[in-house]
């Protein structure tokens, strides 16, 4: 099995990290490529962003059939509709991924990202999911993306301060870290505060692998229909 793990921004050393933490849980006999485009944004934290980064995101996936699923390592979703257009291949989001795995978990789960400015297209993304209901909250921990490629920054420190006010005022029973540059953070995490810390990038690679054993395919009926020449 073959998986195409997509950075949709264009900072090197965040694939490197995302496509580590994705070999560490992929099954044996499951390759990962990771890779990100050569131009656009080199993060993403934003509408903005995220349109600028859709030419070369969707450059990597047309026209190539050397994968068995796409998994698109932004958790805004970057792009996740249209990919799914191109190809019939499944197309995994890591927010879709870890929100449901998330409410399988737990009754209720919070969400901690990055900046401010990304909390609206995570509560739309929620909304559109069926899932706003089970979220406490999306709280903003107001780290940029790249200042968690930095060793030395304080946003492990800052990110747990933020579970420590989920658990205590959303309720949270779970979290899901809203950054794929926060996969790293997961594990040590979840053993401090004592409940489920989710990374969207794991959990999209059991769920690829799950949809590839089981033979399904994105439907081609509707909305994710190809596009039209």
């Amino acid at each position: 099995m073959r998986l195409l793990l997509i950075n949709p921004n264009t900072t090197a050393a965040m694939t490197e990290k995302i496509g580590a933490a994705a070999r560490r849980v992929a099954s044996p006999g499951t390759e990962i490529v990771a890779v990100n485009p050569a131009q656009g944004p080199a993060a993403i934290e934003g509408y903005y962003d995220e349109a600028m980064s859709l030419a070369g995101l969707l450059g990597l996936i047309r026209g190539r059939a050397d994968f068995d699923a796409v998994i698109i390592a932004c958790f805004d979703d970057t792009g996740l509709d249209a990919a799914r257009c191109v190809t019939e291949k499944p197309v995994l989001g890591i927010g879709e991924a870890a929100f449901h795995m998330a409410a399988m978990l737990a009754n209720r789960f919070s969400v901690v990202t990055t900046l401010g400015r990304s909390v609206p297209a995570i509560e739309h993304n929620l909304t559109r999911y069926g899932l706003m209901a089970r979220c406490g909250r999306v709280r903003a921990s107001e780290i940029p993306v790249l200042e968690l490629e930095d060793p030395a920054s304080d946003a492990c420190a800052r990110i747990g301060a933020e579970v420590s006010l989920a658990i205590r005022e959303d309720r949270a029973e779970a979290i899901v870290l809203g950054c794929a540059g926060m996969t790293d953070l997961a594990q040590n995490l979840g053993a401090a505060h004592g409940l489920p810390v989710l990374d969207g990038v794991v959990c999209a690679v059991a769920q690829a692998e799950a949809l590839v054993r089981l033979g399904l395919t994105t439907s081609r009926l509707g909305g994710y229909a190809p596009p039209r020449r």
